[in-house]
């Protein structure tokens, strides 16, 4: 079972993972070991809430397929349960960011003080500049 935060969780059996070979330098290691983690999450299939499944499929993030398959490929660390590790907590991170709910912006006005001073700030540079011309004679 993995926590995504209090309220929800997800079963190990939902996350297909699997070794493939790293990318990258390594040496004769890396043609002989597979240490980077292939994590497969099925978004649509998931016991996830309806709405966090909404939400992340429609963030338009670049590793989530057509068919709603969350796509994660951990390599950075040199051994493959560190790189496990490393898959599932952003895994958890993805669907946490879809969690957060994000109040819309309210629009607000400024101040007439604030519109008068900066219309006072703009009649005096408009000033300072016309005085910068040259006079006709």
């Amino acid at each position: 079972m993995i926590e995504i935060t209090p309220e929800i969780s997800l079963d190990d059996a939902e996350i297909e993972i699997s070794a493939v070979c790293s990318q990258g330098k390594g040496g004769q290691n890396v043609n002989k070991v597979s240490t980077a983690i292939h994590l497969r999450f099925d978004i649509r299939a998931s016991s996830l809430p309806d709405w966090v499944k909404e939400r992340m499929l429609s963030s338009g993030d670049h590793r989530i397929t057509k068919d709603g398959v969350l796509v994660l490929k951990a390599q950075s660390a040199r051994s493959q349960e560190r790189n496990r590790e490393a898959a599932l907590e952003r895994l958890a991170e993805v669907i946490r960011r879809a969690t957060v709910v994000v109040a819309p912006r309210k629009r607000t006005k400024p101040s007439r003080s604030a519109v008068a001073r900066r219309l006072e700030t703009k009649a005096r540079n408009s000033e300072r500049k016309e005085r910068r011309r040259k006079i006709d004679l």
